[in-house]
């Protein structure tokens, strides 16, 4: 037999909407069945986790019963990873972290394990725990973009940069602004230092879009830079326009690489009015103007927005913090720590010693 495949027929009419139809089945069949497994699997060590915790409190069996578990467990069932010690202390603290087993089964398990041991790992307590759980259900993060979340203090930053949309905008558009802007921004993936201007800052920002989309968070999707508005034949560009898809608007983004200025509102004002009337259309909202500066008086800040009838927002942004050279290249990347453990013989669980 020869390896050419059979000689086809040409589809009839209405085959090519069919197959792609049948292909979206299939693909979605696949992702919830994978989701399928993942519950049952986190729900799985949960029940292993508060049988080690109840027969250790109750019974006064010492740790060195999770040694004989890993051992018997391991020769029952040679196909199955996720059975060592390591990870059989991880089932413990995950059950005595989360003692509602219907929130397990509800929210948490929709996480792989490798989330929920970054979870415990990296956090101190339930709320921020439930609080990064539901981000990274909700925005889909793999497990290495919920860790850098989670460092980068997402939560703290949430909701902090100093706005006046209490005033300007209709609730509950003005609640979903203020929680889109956070303060300060995290621009250190840049690989700037302080001493860098607007310009390479900006430039830097379009060339690390991705991971700039990342930072503002969900919804933004990137317009343009240097974005060129015509007003009365004079020329005026917009140093990065985005639109926000949940807000249903554009958002205007001006850099400043020194302290905030009040002045510096009236040029993002005069923006926000250009994009208002030339981009704007009548299904959008109003124009939200966001300033990143390197500095701010949060007072001075707060005194300059409160005559605005414009909504704008005030926030700093962070470059990559001061290391000595010999740091800076002696440091290894994240993809080299992950080369690293990818080579080290750990199990796809990721819970060997």
């Amino acid at each position: 037999m020869s390896g050419k495949p059979p000689k086809l027929s040409a589809p009839p009419e209405g085959y090519a909407d069919w197959l792609a139809e049948l292909k979206t089945r299939i693909h979605t069949a696949q992702q919830r069945a994978a989701l399928a497994v993942n519950r049952e699997l986190v729900l799985l060590y949960w029940q292993i986790g508060r049988d080690i915790l109840t027969r250790q409190a109750e019974q006064g069996w010492g740790a060195k019963v999770i040694e004989r578990l890993s051992q018997d467990l391991r020769a029952a069932f040679p196909q199955m990873q996720g059975f060592s010690p390591r990870n059989l202390k991880y089932m413990r603290a995950f059950a005595e972290a989360w003692p509602d087993e219907p929130f397990v089964q509800g929210v948490l398990a929709q996480l792989p394990w490798y989330h929920q041991l970054a979870l415990l790992d990296k956090l101190p307590g339930p709320e921020t725990r439930r609080w990064y759980a539901a981000k990274a259900i909700e925005h889909n993060w793999s497990r290495n973009v919920l860790v850098m979340q989670i460092e980068t203090r997402l939560l703290e930053r949430s909701g902090k940069a100093v706005t006046n949309f209490p005033a300007t905008l209709p609730k509950p558009q003005s609640d979903l602004a203020r929680e889109s802007l956070k303060d300060p921004y995290r621009f250190d993936f840049l690989g700037l230092t302080d001493e860098a201007q607007e310009r390479a800052i900006e430039g830097a920002l379009t060339r690390h879009v991705t991971e700039f989309l990342l930072e503002l968070g969900a919804g933004f999707a990137f317009v343009g830079r240097q974005v060129l508005l015509d007003v009365g034949g004079d020329e005026f560009f917009i140093d990065l326009l985005f639109y926000q898809l949940k807000l249903r608007c554009y958002v205007v983004v001006e850099l400043k690489a020194g302290k905030f200025k009040p002045e510096h509102l009236g040029q993002l004002g005069f923006y926000l009015t250009a994009v208002d009337r030339q981009l704007k259309s009548e299904h959008d909202n109003p124009t939200i103007g966001l300033l990143l500066c390197k500095s701010k008086n949060k007072i001075v800040a707060e005194y300059a927005l409160g005559d605005k009838s414009q909504p704008m927002g005030v926030a700093e942004f962070k470059l990559l913090e001061s290391l000595p050279a010999e740091l800076q290249t002696s440091l290894p990347s994240i993809e080299q720590i992950e080369r690293e453990l990818a080579g080290s013989g750990a199990d796809e669980e990721g819970d060997e010693e």
